[in-house]
């Protein structure tokens, strides 16, 4: 094998797929990157064997075809303290390789391709659906904060993509918070779901760009894999049946509330600092035109209150929330205007978007209330 690369391309693109890259493992060989030589084309392959990244670059001469698993600790270390220039790569021995820079060069062994594992991606049987990058990314960072730790309950634990002919929601809850973000963007002939855990789901969020066109998202029961431009990502999906989600999305609460979510999640952030540490309790007394948060613990006798304006239609209610869960929320919306609707102060809270910001696309969330004095 034997060709010569951008250092700078070379390293972007292994910074790409180093995110694979096991950071414990048994099988030594998948601490190395897969490079595989075909005419100028070079496909770089890092694996966990629960996760696989591959990109394909141009290099700009090729000598020699070939195929070597190189150290990847190594090769990121040494391209990140290279400036941009051409470097020249190639096997000087059947164990060993060199790169080769303007004014000097590093021998670095290599490993037989063949050792590295096979890698599997979705059967025959498999599914196909495309979705927009922005819409893609908007779609995780809505909602991953939301998922769970839950051993016991490993559907928890990922962002589930429900797909219908009329439109793809992604749902993630804790089961204290439910988040779901709906666009009718995605659309497939049938209806069909899979569950991406969220570690994938978070590498995903970092390699795919807002700008990088649609994504086109293969998937059966047991491998999802995810193609962008000259990247792909292939992940072993969840095993499990999601809850039935749309069972607990509150219809009917007629009490609403219309604020202002920066002035809000400010006055919750304020009010926050004199909360429980261990509880993170605060408590909502809603009057028509007003709302009250205010928080205490007692065991420091420290607590805080404010009041603010608002567009409330409802009774006078008094409802607690755990404010650690209501910043979360807050923070990964993006509308100006908020609107929470209460039935009462025993039952799920549902927090959306004005109707005047929702657009094309529905986010909606769930948050449980908690008990207050």
């Amino acid at each position: 094998m034997e060709f010569n690369v951008s250092s700078a391309e070379l390293l972007r693109a292994l910074s790409d797929v180093s995110k694979a890259i096991p950071a414990k493992t048994t099988l030594t060989i998948l601490e190395n990157f897969l490079f595989v030589l075909r005419g100028d084309q070079l496909e770089i392959t890092a694996s966990d064997q629960e996760l696989t990244l591959r990109t394909v670059i141009t290099v700009d001469s090729a000598v020699e075809d070939g195929k070597a698993a190189v150290p990847a600790r190594q090769m990121l270390d040494l391209f990140k303290t290279l400036p941009d220039q051409p470097v020249g790569i190639r096997t000087t021995s059947e164990s060993s390789f060199e790169c080769v820079w303007a004014n000097g060069n590093s021998e670095l062994p290599y490993f037989p391709a063949e050792d590295f594992p096979e890698i599997k991606t979705a059967g025959e049987d498999a599914e196909t659906i495309t979705i927009p990058s922005a819409t893609l990314l908007t779609g995780i960072s809505s909602t991953i904060y939301a998922t769970a730790d839950d051993e016991m309950r490993p559907a928890m634990n990922g962002i589930f993509f429900d797909i219908t002919p009329e439109a793809t929601t992604l749902v993630a809850s804790d089961s204290h918070k439910l988040i779901c973000y709906t666009t009718s963007e995605v659309q497939a002939s049938q209806v069909s779901s899979f569950i991406l855990h969220k570690k994938p789901a978070a590498v995903l969020k970092g390699v795919v760009g807002a700008d990088d066109g649609d994504v086109t998202v293969t998937f059966d029961t047991k491998t999802v894999v995810f193609t962008f431009g000259s990247t792909m990502m292939v992940c072993r999906l969840v095993a499990g049946k999601y809850p039935r989600y749309r069972d607990v999305i509150p219809q009917n609460n007629s009490n609403v509330l219309s604020i202002d979510r920066a002035l809000l999640l400010g006055t919750v952030r304020r009010v926050a600092v004199c909360a429980n540490k261990a509880t993170n309790h605060i408590k909502f007394e809603l009057k028509p035109g007003q709302i009250e948060i205010t928080s205490q613990d007692i065991g420091f006798a420290i607590a805080a209150y404010e009041k603010l304006e608002c567009d409330y239609n409802g009774a006078e209610l008094t409802i607690g929330f755990k404010s650690s869960f209501l910043i979360e929320m807050l923070s990964n919306m993006s509308c100006e205007t908020v609107v929470f609707k209460f039935a009462d102060s025993r039952r799920a809270a549902l927090i959306v978007p004005s109707e005047e910001e929702a657009g094309t696309e529905k986010l909606c969330g769930i948050m449980m209330p908690i008990l207050v004095s």
